[in-house]
């Protein structure tokens, strides 16, 4: 079997830059999990078709388990544990809480990642925007009336409040 070298790579994650080593092959996903410690992605289907594991890669949605970690070289990442820096619950996460838009966990950090993605670029979508929007993200526990109603009424809240998605979501 040929020699696998690790690489080093560079990136910025939650707004802090961290070096790490990884192989060729490994996947962005087992890299934060097992090397950075970062668990609140979670590997749902390691295929990309349930949406557990996305991150924002440049501010884009991605399935952290299709990204080779190499691929993040030089790059900014945001993950589930970067969405609210301090530990202060966000106005999105706050409307999970109240609307009951999660049951055993698995699928909830991806929900809110891609939550966030959405309103960071439609700070006011329909229904059919969030349901389209989500539907990358699978939740084998309850159904996704609840959690479409949490980012209703996060987008509603933003709108009352007049301010930008990234300062409350």
């Amino acid at each position: 079997m040929p020699e696998r070298k690790k690489r080093m790579i560079t990136t910025t994650i939650n707004g802090e830059e961290i070096t790490f080593l990884c192989e060729p092959r490994q996947t962005l996903l087992e890299v934060l999990r097992d090397e950075l410690g970062l668990t609140g992605s979670k590997e749902g289907c390691g295929n990309g078709n349930c949406g557990a594991c996305n991150v924002l890669l440049d501010g884009v949605l991605v399935n952290a388990c299709l990204v080779l970690a190499p691929e993040v070289e030089g790059r900014e990442l945001v993950t589930i544990e970067g969405i609210a820096p301090g530990g202060e619950l966000t106005l999105l996460q706050q409307k999970f809480l109240e609307h009951a838009a999660l049951q055993c966990g698995i699928c909830t950090p991806g929900f809110i990642v891609a939550a966030k993605a959405l309103l960071d670029e439609n700070p006011s979508p329909t229904e059919h925007d969030v349901r389209l929007w989500l539907a990358g993200n699978l939740c084998r526990c309850t159904g996704y009336d609840k959690i479409v109603r949490a980012v209703l009424d996060t987008a509603a809240a933003l709108q009352a409040a007049q301010t930008t998605p990234t300062e409350v979501a």
